[in-house]
């Protein structure tokens, strides 16, 4: 069974927005939320499998409950003509058992053959121009060219000045990537604990609420970096 796009997962943002700069990774992050009181599971596919790299790219959500993606896209030597992008992303759901395992996910459970509620979103890739504090000192140079990188051994001193921020913003980066894949497997092992705990005692339990407390100061601590 197929439903109308968008109803089991709420998809946050609608296109995929990267603020364009030649030679640099850029990443964004994609908010999955659970619109229904079922476990559904995703999965992420792309038009440009080699260009992008998505984490998770498969995985479950809670009822009720929220996940992210990172959707990073690896460094481009060239820009597209007039910036225009043609990739384009799909995001897949399906309502599964509760008991299913996210490493269990497969290509199969979306299909119209599996007997499953699946939808189907379909994301645009859009570049958008890097902010005017970002993009300072690269207003005479080449768009279409990074030779003048390759061949400078020594940078001046007002390059270094300017790259200094952008491997700070870089590293903050990776940093928040870090946060989120922790947090999202965080989450889906609490989930399974707090399954397995219900299933054996019929409830919560002493431990299952100190696990609770203690994975909240770590996510808290995370998030804060």
């Amino acid at each position: 069974m197929s439903t109308e796009s968008g109803e089991l997962l709420g998809i946050d943002p609608v296109d995929l927005r990267f603020p364009f700069e030649l030679n640099k990774q850029i990443s964004c992050t994609l908010q999955l939320t659970n619109k229904t009181d079922k476990q559904v599971a995703f999965k992420v596919k792309t038009t440009s499998p080699k260009k992008y790299c998505v984490r998770p790219n498969n995985g479950m959500v809670a009822p009720r409950s929220k996940a992210d993606v990172v959707v990073t896209m690896q460094a481009q030597r060239d820009a597209p003509p007039d910036m225009h992008c043609k990739d384009k992303f799909l995001v897949q759901s399906a309502i599964v058992a509760k008991e299913t395992m996210p490493k269990e996910v497969t290509g199969d459970m979306f299909t119209k053959d599996s007997g499953n509620i699946v939808d189907e979103v379909k994301l645009k890739v859009v570049y958008t121009a890097p902010s005017s504090s970002q993009s300072e000192g690269f207003e005479d140079g080449n768009l279409g060219s990074l030779s003048y990188q390759e061949e400078t051994k020594e940078p001046k001193e007002s390059e270094k000045i300017i790259s200094e921020p952008f491997a700070l913003i870089s590293k903050l980066m990776e940093e928040k990537n870090s946060a989120v894949e922790l947090n999202n497997k965080l989450r889906q092992e609490l989930d399974l604990l707090r399954r397995d705990i219900s299933r054996q005692h019929g409830g919560f339990s002493l431990v299952l609420v100190l696990v609770v407390a203690i994975l909240g100061i770590l996510l808290g601590f995370l998030m804060k970096r």
